[in-house]
């Protein structure tokens, strides 16, 4: 489901720290609460998606357009990503988010940024714009979280502007309810509930609010 704006830019997220030129695009919730512990699998699923076989026909046929309109117009190529169009979000992060893991995706075109115990962002680039996926674990009651997506992008001038105005209804409508859905139904991604949890663990905040050298905000 979508959720308001605010409740991506009202948290803490170190995704702020590398993202100031970026325009917040799309904020969904995933069905079901989950406990905090099971927010790496929920990351690994969201990794290992591969929409263009996935179990609705529907996101399948847009995501097999959206790669043929690539293949045609070349939005895709080598010279238009990350690292060649654009410099890599990587080198704005700070030394703490340097070392942190770094999960592979199978089939969607995005690299990792980083992965905390609560928050995990990748990037991708094409000739349309320049993008970020930002997974964040959010308190959902007295006894379970949600993970809470959240797209920001920087468009590419005029073509980029024009590309996310015409794909956002197929977002809004199929895209993001579908795979967020399919997620949610995935066996090893499934927690029907849970026990009473802390909130999710954060290391000490060193003076005026920062993060120590050992962990996050």
């Amino acid at each position: 489901m979508r959720v308001p704006p605010a409740e991506h830019t009202a948290r803490p997220w170190r995704i702020h720290e590398l993202t100031p030129d970026f325009r917040l695009e799309d904020v969904w919730a995933t069905p079901g609460i989950i406990g905090p512990d099971d927010f790496p699998r929920i990351v690994d699923l969201v990794t290992a998606q591969d929409p263009s076989h996935g179990s609705s026909c529907i996101v399948r046929a847009l995501f097999a357009a959206r790669w043929w309109l690539g293949d045609l117009f070349g939005w895709d190529k080598p010279d238009n990503g990350v690292g060649a169009r654009v410099p890599t979000l990587r080198d704005r992060l700070p030394a703490d988010l340097r070392n942190t893991p770094r999960p592979q995706f199978g089939s969607l075109p995005f690299t990792s940024l980083y992965l905390l115990e609560d928050e995990f962002a990748a990037e991708a680039a094409n000739q349309t714009m320049h993008g970020v996926l930002h997974l964040g674990l959010v308190p959902d009651g007295p006894s379970g979280y949600r993970v809470q997506m959240a797209v920001l992008v920087k468009p590419n001038g005029l073509l980029g502007d024009a590309y996310m105005a015409a794909i956002k209804p197929f977002r809004y409508l199929f895209v993001y309810p579908l795979l967020l859905r399919e997620i949610s139904r995935t066996r090893d991604g499934r927690v029907e509930s849970v026990s009473p949890a802390p909130s999710p663990r954060r290391p000490p905040t060193g003076p005026r609010g920062g993060a120590s050298p050992s962990g996050r905000r």
